[in-house]
């Protein structure tokens, strides 16, 4: 976007984020204060092509709301403006964390899906605790996030909880802090047949997309957990990561810590160059595969239930997690 249509959509999203009418002194006060180089008048020239364009609405005196047709160009506008902003965030979020195995203390990042509470019945809790124990989740820890708690970065509805997954970028952040940089290729769906893996299905690379792959995946109904944790046949999120080849010895000693310490591990890791499930991986580099953290929650999907999951949400102290079997006395059900 050149720099006008940046300047148009600040002013949208500025009308998005408020519940009335803004003046055209209010959204300059507020863009100026995000570091945005506008001024009084500018904004005024926008606002009546915004007018113009039916994605604004003068209401006198109190000045200019956004329309239906605004808010929808705002989303779209802000997708296209974040291509690519996952990996970015991928890197982020594994920089910010600053969890020690060897101490058991510090931040994991981890991903929340907020279930409306009465939904949240015995029968769709058992199948998520099959998800676990199958080992098709990354790890064996969760967390819980009451009513109007916002340690997640955003508050968690009334009539809602928050549970919140593992991340497999928890494993990016302890190697970042041991010196070993991870590549983080793509998010996709790993076919599993008796159990046991067979080649990626779909793939969404983190450089092409500003959402997290297996969101789209479990969204789209793409996935089969029920079918994996109960014939061994069925599709779950994993990630492909490359690492350099002559870290193998430290990935595979950090990937242990991890898996005693309930934080999930690698599904397999390959030999330097050597292609993994058909992803060819270059000769100075490793590939691994990793069980996505958002794995569980697609239960909820399957079984009929639309809910939001945001990946990458936050950093929780690893004192906050506990054993998905603790997860039925933590519900008090």
């Amino acid at each position: 976007m050149d720099k006008r249509e940046k300047k148009k959509l600040a002013i949208l999203e500025t009308l998005h984020r408020s519940n009335s009418a803004l003046s055209s002194a209010c959204i300059t006060e507020q863009l100026t204060a995000q570091d945005v180089d506008i001024s009084e008048r500018t904004v005024r020239l926008y606002l009546q092509q915004l007018d113009q364009e039916g994605l604004t609405e003068n209401r006198g005196r109190r000045g200019r709301i956004i329309t239906d047709k605004g808010k929808r160009e705002a989303g779209t506008s802000r997708v296209l403006e974040r291509i690519g902003l996952l990996s970015g965030k991928i890197d982020a979020m594994a920089y910010s964390m600053d969890f020690d195995p060897a101490l058991r203390r510090g931040s994991v990042v981890v991903n929340v899906s907020t279930i409306p509470l009465k939904e949240f019945t015995n029968e769709r809790r058992e199948l998520i605790e099959k998800v676990f124990k199958k080992g098709y989740s990354m790890g064996k820890l969760l967390a819980l996030f009451e009513p109007g708690d916002n340690t997640a970065g955003f508050e968690i509805p009334e009539g809602h909880i928050g549970i919140g997954t593992v991340c497999s970028i928890t494993l990016n952040g302890v190697l970042l802090r041991r010196g070993i940089p991870t590549f983080s290729r793509f998010g996709g769906l790993m076919e599993l047949r008796d159990g046991n893996p067979t080649r990626f299905v779909d793939i969404i690379h983190y450089d092409g997309t500003s959402i997290d792959p297996l969101v789209v995946f479990i969204r789209s109904g793409m996935a089969d957990y029920c079918g994996a944790i109960n014939t061994g046949n069925g599709r779950i999120g994993a990630s492909f990561r490359e690492f350099p080849a002559d870290s193998i010895a430290a990935v595979h000693s950090i990937s242990d810590q991890l898996e005693t310490l309930g934080l999930g591990s690698l599904l397999c890791l390959g030999n330097p160059g050597q292609n993994l499930y058909g992803v060819p991986v270059g000769p100075q580099r490793v590939g691994a595969i990793i069980i996505g953290g958002l794995n569980p929650m697609s239960i909820f999907e399957e079984t009929g239930l639309r809910i939001e999951s945001n990946a990458l949400s936050s950093l929780v102290d690893f004192n906050h997690l506990f054993r998905y079997t603790e997860l039925k006395d933590r519900l008090g059900s």
